[in-house]
């Protein structure tokens, strides 16, 4: 039977380097995606601003054409019999009236024309500049946060690097001072066998016979207690290694597939909601501008109400897959052929791993209660930032109201619409919202981030532990089992007594 081949130190090193190496690719090229998303956002939002600010240029010289049009012809029918007429008493024929009807709808249209010039040029178009410069604000606070989160996960696979190597040195130790051990008992056995009859030694030869042979005995009893020594050493450094590799695989798990998600919510912070209000403001004057156009305009209100940040997140997670997909689990490297992967829990290392099965349990409470309340404050912040940003004050229909007063079309709009004291108010308030919540959001991620590690390692020491006092509940009953029935009966109790405890 041939001999296993295990893997050499650098092998298992360079498979590690090489699995973190692609992984720090991934965090890297996770950054330039969300500065290509922001940075498309933002030409987008150019785009649109350039565009009407050209469909505003194109409405007030359409509006001026009409009004030049009206003028026309009622300079022509001002001196007429039909005119007086008109203004004594409106009583005309039919067609005369159409006529007149017809040139005051061209007047009305030129109004309409030059009010949905200005709505374009004085809300729309500063809608779209203030939803990149949030776009451009949210990115640098987001990559901020996401910076950080990818230097603890580096940390957190630096030390899993750290705890392997440990392992790896302290297991190397312990299989050779396993092997000089062996090289004393095979001394031993090979004096022994070597020895002839008491009877036909001489006295000289006794004495150094036994000095020999008391040599070998301490020499073996030094490398027994060398190598009970090493062996603990590697048990205690592969628990290590288990726990951080737990810990490291779940902190690697909830990135990728939790924070990541958030992360991308956070730079796309109302994003959506100011873009589907600028557009709605587009549709609004559309609408009221001429409602026969309502069958090409449906198909950009339909795009409109498809507005929607988790759809969005998912295609762009969706476009670039090499970046956001998780990596493949760490998996346990065993060193020279050591078969244990599970945290060993024999006695003296029961006691340690129950302590610090306790102590977890203990922070992990205190962890959670704590960062439960930065959720709350959380949610309560965004849930007060969502209602900013969803405002429903894209409606223009009263800039459309007509009235017979000579008033400016500029005046009219600019008394109608956001002025600038109130949007300056509002924007500080936004502004000063997301600063506590992207605070809140920062001490939430890090919070739940530490208490994902320190909960893989609790639920990993609490299924050893259970699995060790169940083998003690089992050795105790067989051992029990000459005994009497109360001595049977109490052992078991206490140790599942001191478990409920420990859980």
């Amino acid at each position: 039977m041939s001999t296993p081949r295990y893997k050499k130190d650098k092998e298992i090193i360079a498979d590690y380097e090489s699995q973190v190496k692609e992984i720090r690719a991934q965090l890297v090229e996770q950054q330039k995606c969300l500065d290509q998303q922001t940075d498309m956002r933002v030409q987008l939002l150019q785009d649109l601003q350039d565009f009407f600010r050209k469909k505003s240029e194109i409405e007030m010289e359409y509006s001026r054409n009409l009004e030049k049009l009206a003028e026309r012809f009622m300079a022509k029918t001002r001196s007429t019999k039909d005119h007086q007429q008109y203004k004594k008493d409106q009583n005309l024929l039919s067609p005369v009236n159409c006529w007149y009807l017809l040139l005051n709808q061209v007047r009305r249209e030129s109004k309409d024309h030059a009010t949905l010039s200005d709505i374009y040029l004085n809300n729309v178009i500063m809608r779209f500049m203030q939803v990149s410069e949030d776009s451009t604000r949210l990115l640098k606070k987001t990559k901020e946060i996401t910076f950080q989160l990818q230097e603890d996960l580096m940390k957190v696979l630096n030390e899993l690097y750290t705890v392997m190597k440990t392992y790896h040195m302290y297991h190397a130790e312990s299989i050779s001072s396993e092997g000089k051990l062996k090289e004393a008992e095979k001394q031993e056995e090979k004096q022994i066998g070597r020895g002839d009859p008491v009877f036909s030694i001489r006295m000289e030869d006794k004495h150094q016979r036994r000095s020999s042979v008391k040599k070998i005995e301490k020499m073996k009893e030094k490398r027994q207690a060398k190598y009970s020594e090493n062996k603990l050493k590697s048990i205690k450094s592969r628990n290590e290694y288990l726990l951080t590799l737990e810990a490291s695989n779940s902190s690697v798990f909830k990135y990728y597939i939790h924070d990541l998600s958030d992360l991308i919510d956070g730079c796309d912070l109302g994003f959506h909601a100011s873009l589907n209000r600028a557009l709605r403001t587009y549709l609004s004057a559309e609408y009221n501008l001429e409602t026969s156009r309502h069958e090409g305009l449906d198909i950009i209100e339909n795009a409109v109400d498809s507005l929607d940040p988790r759809s969005d997140r998912q295609r762009f997670m969706e476009m670039f897959p090499s970046a956001f997909c998780p990596p493949p689990k760490f998996e346990f490297q065993p060193h020279m052929g050591d078969e244990v992967c599970q945290i060993s829990s024999q006695p003296p290392i029961n006691g340690e791993l129950i302590l610090r099965f306790q102590q977890l349990q203990s922070r992990l409470a205190t962890l959670k209660i704590e960062n439960e309340e930065i959720k709350k404050t959380s949610e309560a912040t965004l849930t007060t930032i969502q209602d900013m940003v969803t405002i429903e004050d894209y409606d223009v229909s009263e800039c459309f109201h007509h009235s017979r007063s000579t008033e400016s079309v500029k005046s009219a709009v600019s008394e109608t619409y956001l002025s600038k004291p109130s949007i300056a108010k509002r924007r500080a308030n936004q502004q000063e919202t997301e600063q506590f919540y992207f605070m809140k959001f920062r001490e939430f991620l890090e919070g739940s981030n530490l208490i994902s590690k320190l909960q893989a390692k609790h639920d990993l020491l609490k299924k050893t532990i259970g699995e060790g006092h169940r083998a003690d509940y089992m050795t105790t009953s067989h051992h029990g089992s000459a005994q009497s029935t109360d001595v049977r009966v109490a052992a078991p109790l206490k140790v599942f007594c001191d478990f409920q405890v420990i859980s």
